[in-house]
């Protein structure tokens, strides 16, 4: 298969891919309060994992460099951007009207360090696509970030600030078609609003539907002029499990691939999809979820995979350390390595767990109701062009400050799992940054006539046909 864009020579799947994986030892310290069940200490959790399972070795080891206010604003308002900014747990209570007016309180709270912790997670996304446009790396891996219910202007469920719309903008400098697959429980609806009128990038979202957090992702939402048919909405019911979700998963994504010809693949991996979420109702095994993974990486495209939901932390943990050895193309043993936090894995202290016995209410005739109905919409869209098209220099620069990692012979010591080594340690303060861009003068309201307007202007400007 020919796809614009770097490519990576084609193989066999077990080719090994030239990995980069971005992690910041800071987040497992951000705390989105009691009782809350986002909680970022699953990623450092993961890392631990993959340090003891020796996979670090395998791979690039990056700090994420922040994302900057600017960076932040190639999709989010600028006054969102400086709220964020600019808000603590101190000052909220005077500042209900915006607190009110930007979605932030309850679901999306505010913490100590909220936008750092959005520097962060946002700075490996766009890194790891910036890594990926230079062609450093076939694979870039930020667990932290995948955040993909954020808007323009709103936070929403847990998410600030959506870093994967930030990531395929980048993307999109270099590939001409971006394709993002979505396989957390809940619907993609932050990124396929961003993109639901461009039909240079593709959304595909695997979701339970009905009577569940966002409520958007019907089958019958396909986009709009000329994105119309590159939003795919893929609803599903309790309890699927690994077999029920293949059957739609590999024709689907398969077509995807042959019509849409990406680029470039970002591949959302929430794992509240997975048996046993504490906020989720499906029956996806870690190989099962894994699966998609490995499937997509079959397929030899520059490949982001990044994190997103999941809240049974212990098997989050479980789910992107067994996915980052499939990234590797390296077999994990079940029999979990002591380490820090072995004891969140008992009694078994194994690495995958067994899916219930819950009912599966996703019936082989609906199945295949939604598997036909897909496939026909992806079969009214015209073939992309099979030739590349004409490559150029990224504009985004890499930091100097991140020169010295570019050599693939270092590694981080595997036996260190949470220090950075100093000579390669970036500056990253760890209080918000206090650099403040005045926002433009907007009207006060981001209601949704004003979020559709200035999406659209944006993507005019952003999205502009490769000469």
């Amino acid at each position: 298969m020919e796809t614009g864009g770097n490519s990576l020579p084609s193989g066999p799947d077990g080719v090994k891919r030239k990995v980069l994986y971005f992690y910041d030892p800071e987040v497992g310290n951000y705390y989105y309060g009691q009782g809350h069940p986002m909680k970022p200490h699953r990623i450092r959790m993961t890392h631990a994992l993959l340090a003891h399972y020796g996979l670090l070795q395998h791979m690039q080891v990056h700090k994420p460099v922040p994302a900057r206010d600017r960076d932040l604003c190639r999709f989010h308002a600028d006054d969102y951007v400086n709220f964020l900014h600019n808000v603590t747990p101190e000052t909220q209570q005077d500042q209900l009207r915006q607190l009110k007016r930007f979605n932030v309180g309850e679901d999306c709270p505010v913490f100590d360090g909220l936008f750092s912790f959005c520097q962060t997670y946002a700075g490996g996304s766009i890194g790891g696509a910036v890594k990926l446009n230079h062609g450093f790396c076939d694979i870039a891996i930020n667990w932290a970030g995948g955040l993909h219910h954020a808007k323009k202007c709103e936070a929403s469920g847990f998410c600030y600030v959506n870093d994967i719309v930030l990531a395929i903008l980048e993307l999109l400098k270099q590939h001409q078609r971006v394709l993002y697959v979505d396989i957390d429980i809940h619907h993609g609806d932050g990124v396929e609003e961003a993109f639901y009128t461009t039909d240079r990038v593709m959304t595909v979202s695997f979701h339970k539907f009905g009577d569940y957090f966002p409520g958007t992702g019907d089958i019958r939402d396909i986009g709009y002029s000329k994105g119309k048919y590159y939003s795919l909405n893929v609803p599903l019911d309790d309890g699927i499990d690994d077999e029920s979700y293949h059957y739609l998963f590999k024709p689907i994504i398969s077509k995807v691939m042959e019509v849409f010809r990406p680029g470039a693949v970002v591949l959302q991996c929430g794992a509240d999809s997975l048996s046993g979420d504490r906020l989720g109702c499906f029956n996806l095994s870690i190989k099962g979820h894994a699966e998609c993974v490995k499937f997509m990486r079959s397929f030899n495209v520059p490949l982001l995979l990044l994190g997103g939901g999941g809240y049974t932390i212990r098997n989050v943990a479980r789910c992107w350390c067994y996915e980052t050895g499939v990234a590797l193309g390296v077999e994990v043993d079940d029999k979990m390595p002591q380490h820090e936090y072995y004891e969140y894995f008992g009694p078994d202290y194994n690495l995958h767990v067994s899916p219930s016995n819950m009912e599966n209410k996703n019936s082989r005739q609906l199945l295949l109701e939604i598997r036909n109905k897909l496939l026909d919409n992806l079969s009214k869209l015209e073939h992309a062009p099979s030739v590349q098209f004409q490559e150029r220099e990224p504009d985004t620069e890499l930091p100097e400050a991140d020169e010295d990692q570019d050599d693939g012979d270092e590694r981080w010591n595997s036996d260190s799992d949470m220090d950075i080594d100093e000579d390669r340690k970036l500056i990253i303060p760890s209080r918000v940054k206090r650099e403040v861009i005045e926002p433009e003068t907007r009207d006060p309201v981001c209601s949704m006539e004003v979020q559709i307007e200035t999406i659209e202007q944006t993507r005019d400007l952003i999205l502009q046909p490769m000469k």
